[in-house]
């Protein structure tokens, strides 16, 4: 195998491909990255069993062959070098790489021992727009679980397409984010749950950028493809809560409230906090005001500012974390809040429709002497 290629496109492209590569399993081979040389295309690949990321460049190809280069090795070597352009060439499993002045020879590995990548076959073909993905993912993966410990099926973001609205869903039980958005779908209904991990790493290559999203939705493993960037990786599978049956059945208190002014008073609570923010924070809703205090060993701290309140007077704790990320990702300038109550999860929503909604359950409160 021989080629030269950019730079800087190449340095680009292993640092965004490493990002699938496996650094909890110590097999050499998938701690590498697989490039495979056509007749005028590379193509790099970073895989881990789980979660993988391909992309293909425009190259010179002196000589088409393939090889497995330790990621890290690799991505140092191509990130250091000075000069525009680059050459590769192997002999059997040595690598020789050249910049200018600048040359390096180090060890590969055969590239027939490197996995095999799933492959999705008779899936379901959709395709979004990358804005629209991009606002919905950032007002629900915030709420999606961290860690397993739980419900494994809660550490991803479950997509509902149903009647041409698409529905992004995030819980990690002790929180709820839904969004909603029209789009242009006429196939069946369909469900899936992605990992946050392949979430995260799908939204670092469409941030910001125009364009569509590709995706084809088997029944075990997705795929994603956006510019010249694929993305694969396996679905969760188990029970997901029954969010619909989760939702307050009778609202006794709505409140109508400027989203900053809110954001503000709470975080204000922030310097008295401890325990990481597992002290609740006591709202109290009445008289056209929410009143926050706490009170931690620390210290005190009360604040107020103008609410629009309509029904029964309520005094409920919350999580300061839990309410200001909901706040944050609400992206209108005024929220309803309705209650049901001080023990029965909070809604947050837009003032008026529906794309999107936010629920938080409330944490006990201690009397206060």
């Amino acid at each position: 195998m021989k080629f030269t290629c950019n730079t800087k496109e190449l340095s680009v492209a292993c640092n965004n491909v490493m990002r699938a590569v496996s650094t909890k399993v110590t097999i050499p081979t998938i701690e590498g990255i697989l490039i495979e040389c056509g007749s005028d295309t590379l193509s790099l690949t970073g895989y881990d069993f789980e979660f993988g990321i391909n992309t293909i460049l425009s190259v010179d190809v002196v000589e088409a062959g393939d090889i497995v280069i330790n990621a890290k090795v690799f991505s140092d070597i191509i990130n250091k070098l000075a000069d525009e352009s680059v050459t590769i060439e192997t002999n059997g499993v040595s690598v020789s790489i050249i910049s200018g002045a600048a040359q390096y020879n180090i060890t590969g590995i055969d590239a027939n021992d490197y996995p095999e990548l799933p492959s999705v076959n008779n899936g379901e073909s959709l395709e979004f727009d990358q804005n629209m993905i991009h606002s919905m993912v950032s007002q629900t993966l915030f709420a999606v679980a961290d860690s397993e410990s739980g419900k494994p099926v809660y550490t991803g973001l479950k997509f509902e397409i149903n009647n041409s609205i698409l529905t992004m869903i995030g819980v990690d039980g002790f929180r709820l984010a839904i969004r909603k958005e029209k789009i242009d779908y006429i196939g069946e209904d369909i469900t899936f749950i992605v990992p946050k991990k392949t979430i995260r790493e799908l939204m670092k290559l469409i941030s910001g950028d125009e364009g569509t999203i590709s995706v084809n939705v088997g029944k075990r493993h997705i795929v994603f493809e956006v510019g010249n960037y694929s993305i694969i990786s396996r679905l969760l599978d188990g029970d997901f809560l029954d969010y619909r049956s989760a939702m307050p059945k009778v609202i006794t208190t709505t409140v109508l409230i400027n989203t900053n002014e809110a954001i503000n008073c709470i975080q204000r609570t922030l310097p008295v906090i401890e325990n990481n923010q597992k002290n609740p924070i006591r709202c109290m809703f009445d008289n056209d005001e929410m009143r926050v205090s706490t009170v931690s060993s620390l210290g005190r701290f009360v604040d107020h500012t103008h609410a629009n309140t309509s029904g029964e007077r309520v005094e409920i704790g919350f999580n300061s974390k839990f309410m200001l990320d909901a706040l944050n990702a609400s992206d209108t300038d005024e929220v309803r809040i309705e209650l049901a109550g001080p023990v029965s999860p909070v809604k947050i929503m837009p003032i008026s429709g529906d794309n999107f909604l936010f629920l938080v359950l409330p944490m006990r409160l201690r009397n206060e002497n």
